[in-house]
């Protein structure tokens, strides 16, 4: 991910810079209030104590203003890397096929792309900050300590290799328990992402207890997970600081000895030395926990780098001569079954859609009427044979040439919290009102729409919660009309309508929309009936074809649908 610092590499290189003179300066303090014990204290010259005093003074405002400045390159680094990150990572996430979005789940998604990456933009802040503060002062204090005296750096050389050990030992504990800790996550979103978006299901099933311990458990699971991280890592701490405060005695001793035995330390050199030791030290303690960030942030980036990884299964073809104005469809031999399964839902489809024909479908629930037209604007891929638009295989054109040729009304409402004006205009952003308010009447919605206080520009609360089920469908109907398009898609687009409605629509969309090829799914004969063509699915196959008449006559699953819609009044 390195790629991304790229753009921002002189913060990277200020920060570290104003970092090393923020170290340079705390490392000069010891050594100025030495000069002050020593020389000015114990000496008694005043004169020495204002002007190092002064010195000291100057050095905290030169180290606090580079601290500062350290502070504002690492965050304009590292926010921008999380916000290019993120916006690379939400573009290839769009790219996916459902497929891809199925397989990794909508609650990891969300995980992958919040919280995964927020830790990986701390790595980044760190690194340029604390990393390079620790390291030097780890370096630096080693110098320093050695210039008091060499039997200082003795008793730390001593001290490392224990808390050398004691680091490693304990990040290799808890490196692949932070990945299981992203994944608990993973599993706390899709319970709160499924639950918020069927609140009304749970509340209508009475199901909130039920809820409420589902979440429990994964929230536990997160918890319990957690827990035994931050148990390892709650011993790391004191056993650490065990080590220094023996080894800061080992000092007073070896000062104290040395000086009763007339030796040349000073009571000055012995405070500086116990305060590099301790800058020593601690930094190997602020390192450790940097390398447990840098351990959790590993596993986060593992994550993100699966999506990033992920090449599209469904890619853009390499042609870009697009004919337009036509909008035949044609299935030659289409075989399908969904990835990771063997089972064929479609089989044998052999089927051509003439320009400006309107088609229906009908057949039984999981007959594969979704699946067929989710094969045109390329949802999937055919497992075998063609799928033609404008007598080009689908595979060769670019997914948004393709797709712009097509408008589709899928079996779910999808409503965004914004304006009903911009509902309708999503795939048309250019559209005027004029435009938009002709696309409602069509659709049948205007009606409801104006009676709204105001109007078009009433915002749907969020998931189209504040409309009935007909309306959402009528708003989609009117985006899908209002897009440019060559073929039209209503994949059981009208079922929440009443049989009034409905013909009204279909006769507005004939009149509005005569060119344009339409395929139309549903449920209900009543819906399909004056269509100029219907096939009937059963299993994956065309069972038959004609008109509702010749069906009638010809088809024992098309007069067996017709009959059962009868007897339960659904049929006109």
């Amino acid at each position: 991910m390195l790629k991304y610092l790229k753009k921002y590499r002189i913060f990277c290189f200020l920060a570290p810079l104003f970092m090393v003179g923020e170290v340079a300066m705390d490392l000069w303090q010891p050594d100025l209030m030495a000069k002050i014990v020593d020389k000015g204290v114990l000496q008694s010259d005043f004169d020495l104590i204002i002007r190092v005093g002064v010195q000291m003074i100057l050095c905290v405002l030169a180290g606090g203003a580079s601290g500062v400045l350290c502070g504002v390159f690492a965050n304009l680094a590292s926010n921008g890397f999380g916000n290019d990150l993120r916006k690379d990572v939400f573009s290839h996430i769009m790219s996916l096929s459902f497929e891809q979005t199925d397989k990794f789940s909508t609650g990891s998604l969300i995980t992958r792309l919040s919280n995964d990456i927020t830790q990986v933009q701390t790595m980044v802040a760190i690194s340029v900050r604390m990393l390079v503060r620790n390291g030097v002062m780890f370096v630096g204090g080693i110098i320093m300590l050695f210039r008091q005296s060499p039997r200082f750096s003795v008793v730390a050389a001593c001290a490392l290799p224990f808390l050398l050990i004691l680091v490693v030992f304990f990040l290799r504990k808890t490196s692949p328990l932070f990945r299981k800790v992203q994944e608990k996550l993973d599993g706390v979103n899709h319970v709160m992402q499924e639950d918020v978006a069927g609140a009304r299901v749970v509340k209508a099933y009475v199901k909130e207890d039920y809820e409420l311990s589902r979440f429990d458990r994964a929230n536990d699971a997160l918890c319990s997970e957690n827990l035994r991280v931050q148990t390892l890592l709650a011993f790391l701490g004191p056993c650490m600081n065990i080590i220094m405060n023996l080894c800061v005695v080992a000092v007073i001793l070896v000062g104290g000895i040395t000086v009763k035995n007339g030796g040349d330390l000073t009571p000055g050199s012995i405070m500086a030395a116990i305060t590099y030791l301790t800058q020593i030290l601690g930094g190997i303690g602020f390192l450790a926990n940097i390398f447990q960030t840098f351990t959790r942030a590993k596993a986060s980036a593992d994550r993100i780098n699966e999506v990033l990884e992920s090449p599209p299964s469904i890619e853009d073809g390499e042609n870009e001569q697009i004919e337009t104005g036509r909008g035949t469809v044609e299935f030659r031999d289409v075989c399908f079954a969904y990835p990771g399964t063997s089972d064929n839902v479609l089989e044998h489809i052999d089927l051509t859609v003439r320009r400006g024909e309107t088609l229906a479908i009908i057949g039984s629930t999981g007959s594969g009427k979704t699946t067929l037209v989710d094969l045109i604007p390329r949802f999937y891929d055919v497992s075998s044979g063609e799928v033609l638009v404008d007598g080009r295989n689908v595979k060769d054109y670019k997914l948004t040439d393709l797709r712009d040729k097509i408008s589709v009304v899928m079996q779910r409402s999808e409503i965004y919290s914004r304006p009903i004006e911009e509902n309708i205009r999503w795939g048309a952003p250019d559209a005027s009102p004029e435009q938009i308010k002709a696309a409602g009447e069509a659709a049948q919605a205007d009606g409801f729409i104006c009676e709204k206080e105001y109007g078009y520009h009433t915002v749907i609360s969020e998931g189209g919660h504040s409309l009935s089920g007909g309306q959402k469908q009528r708003v989609c109907v009117a985006r899908a009309l209002l897009k440019p398009h060559e073929i039209l898609i209503f994949d059981d687009a009208t079922s929440a309508l009443d049989l009034r409605t409905e013909a009204s629509l279909y006769d507005a969309l004939g009149k509005q929309d005569p060119d344009s090829t339409k395929i139309i799914i549903a449920q209900r004969i009543a819906s399909v009936r004056r269509a100029d063509r219907i096939i009937v699915l059963d299993n994956g196959r065309i069972a038959a074809s004609g008109t509702h008449e010749t069906l009638m006559e010809a088809s024992e699953i098309y007069r067996d649908i017709y009959r059962s819609q009868q007897r339960e009044g659904g049929a006109a």
